[in-house]
């Protein structure tokens, strides 16, 4: 099987919600952060969603892939293949009740991998004004499946910094994973995915049983994040990055580890792991730009 890179470039059909306060709220519930800037709707400010909200936006597009690419050519069998690899989210401003949201997306990057073909999809969100809300870049892996004329589209991906020898180990917090987050997540935030709910299809994929969705482990150190080192203001969160690595099973616990230095405070980069039960990396590449000044309210 071969995917041919001249794909890049190919549009996706334009995609419109509305943010609902329900839909936010019960995300931030699936993964249990309590952040009152999600719930409290009698603040002055009124209520915001979660960053991580981004995924369950755009979730519409990837499970209906097919229906969304404007190309006939495009080998709609070889999405069956496809894992979740990476994500990249650039925040605008924050998800609001009401906001009108208009999703167009493009195929940005296909880029040959030692296990198959990574392809990574570009989606911008703009309100009903026209103002960015979020960009995001989601990287699937196509497992098997050969590149065919060489890479195209890495020199548009977001660049994201290394983490460097002075970036030590900061903090370190356990995070329980409740042995129903799989069900909880997926009934809360509509990201359906069998093998997160389905014992038997689990199996069937040669997974040892149900695995927590990456999107909700992800969401679990961004919501941490925020909280030790963004003031507990989601606004203050710019952009987070990682890749999906390993599994992680419920029931048990993982460990989010924050990694920095002195100059990192001053810049808000922030590196970051997150250790499953096993001792593997189930994120690996984390990285989180917060905005450190003074005036984000």
């Amino acid at each position: 099987m071969e995917i041919n890179s001249d794909f890049v470039g190919t549009a996706l059909k334009p995609y419109q919600a509305t943010v609902q306060w329900r839909d936010t709220m019960n995300y931030a519930a699936a993964v249990k952060d309590d952040n009152p800037r999600y719930f409290d709707d009698e603040c002055p400010e009124g209520i915001i969603g979660p960053p991580m909200f981004a995924v369950a936006a755009t979730w519409p597009i990837i499970e209906n892939l097919p229906e969304f690419i404007e190309s006939e050519d495009f080998p709609q069998e070889l999405l069956l293949t496809l894992v979740h690899y990476t994500e990249h989210i650039r925040f605008h401003q924050p998800f609001t009740p009401g906001q009108e949201l208009t999703i167009r997306g493009r195929v940005a990057a296909v880029l040959p991998h030692r296990a198959g073909t990574r392809i990574v999809t570009c989606f911008e969100a703009r309100d009903q004004h026209g103002q960015p809300v979020f960009t995001e870049h989601n990287g699937g892996m196509l497992r098997g499946v050969q590149t065919k004329d060489g890479p195209r589209g890495a020199e548009a991906l977001p660049l994201v910094p290394d983490r460097q020898p002075q970036d030590v180990l900061r903090w370190e917090q356990s995070i329980p994973i409740d042995p129903l987050l799989p069900f909880i997540y997926d009934g809360c935030t509509n990201i359906v995915f069998p093998i997160h709910t389905s014992k038997k299809i689990a199996h069937q994929v040669g997974l040892p049983g149900i695995i927590l969705q990456g999107t909700a482990t992800l969401a679990l150190a961004v919501g941490e994040i925020v909280r030790r080192e963004a003031d507990s203001n989601p606004r203050n969160l710019k952009e987070i990055h990682c890749r999906f690595t390993g599994m992680v099973q419920p029931g048990s616990d993982i460990r989010l580890q924050a990694y920095g230095s002195k100059a990192d405070d001053q810049a808000g980069h922030l590196f970051f792991d997150v250790i499953n039960a096993q001792g593997e990396k189930a994120i690996s590449h984390g990285y989180a730009l917060l905005d450190v000044s003074d005036d984000v309210t």
